[in-house]
């Protein structure tokens, strides 16, 4: 996600210094390395150049899905960059009973978009995540959903798309070391959507904190909690900072 996605978010902290950025290869962050993958190692690397380049550490830190992973990382590298993580329904793969099987949905939105583009992928997408519970055979016995039946767009012709291509598994691959979380001096605290129970990103959440032996904490919303009404997919977002706030004043 880029900057905007956080605005109706940020609009809620105006007694603060809020930064929000492109990550590195999306929105107005150009690549210049011939590169096109999207790892939390190196979004992790940037991150803290960006807290380096401001003089702005330590900070707090909220960061959603893939961006929360990114952030895990940070912290188990640069333990000093942050006074207090929100790591909001990070998608982690290692930490399900069933990763296998989230694997093997996850390839099976990758191959649908590049069969037949976007629409089609996205479809995919939308199956797995609004999924409930373990990717069991039931799961897969089901039909490909109709793009159409949700409104999604025809084939655009390109399959580089940062969440249906192959360029981001290194996020959903990535494996937290507790060991390294647990002894930083960073507060993390994991969040989970109140509307997300049962589906893959809720249960990722509730497994990366039992594998930091805490249990998530509930907020408002779904997996976008925090996303304004412009991006057709509205959270609660002054809801959704308030519980933010009590959060990071408790630590």
């Amino acid at each position: 996600m880029t900057a905007e996605g956080f605005d109706a978010l940020a609009a809620n902290f105006t007694d603060r210094t809020v930064v929000t950025y492109d990550p590195r290869g999306l929105g107005r962050s150009i690549r210049t390395d011939g590169r096109s993958d999207h790892t939390p190692q190196q979004q992790a690397a940037d991150l803290h150049l960006l807290i380096e380049a401001l003089d702005a550490g330590p900070v707090d830190v909220f960061a959603s899905s893939g961006g929360a992973v990114t952030a895990l990382e940070l912290v188990a590298t640069h333990p000093g960059d942050v006074v207090t993580l929100v790591a909001h329904e990070p998608p982690i793969n290692a930490v399900l009973p069933d990763a296998a099987g989230a694997e093997r949905a996850r390839a099976a939105f990758h191959e649908a978009y590049q069969a037949n583009g976007f629409g089609a992928g996205m479809a995919a997408f939308t199956a797995m995540t609004s999924w409930q519970g373990e990717f069991t055979d039931d799961y897969f016995a089901q039909p490909m959903p109709d793009p159409a039946m949700l409104g999604m767009p025809a084939d655009d012709g390109t399959r580089d798309d940062p969440l249906l291509s192959k360029n981001s598994w290194a996020i959903s691959d990535y494996r937290p070391d507790p060991g390294l979380l647990t002894a930083a001096s960073t507060r993390i605290v994991i969040a989970v959507g109140e509307e997300s129970a049962g589906t893959y990103t809720a249960r990722t959440a509730i497994g990366t904190a039992a594998l930091l032996g805490q249990e998530a904490v509930v907020f408002p919303s779904h997996h976008g909690g925090f996303l304004g009404g412009q991006f057709g997919y509205a959270g609660k977002p002054e809801e959704f900072a308030a519980r933010l706030r009590e959060v990071l004043a408790a630590g």
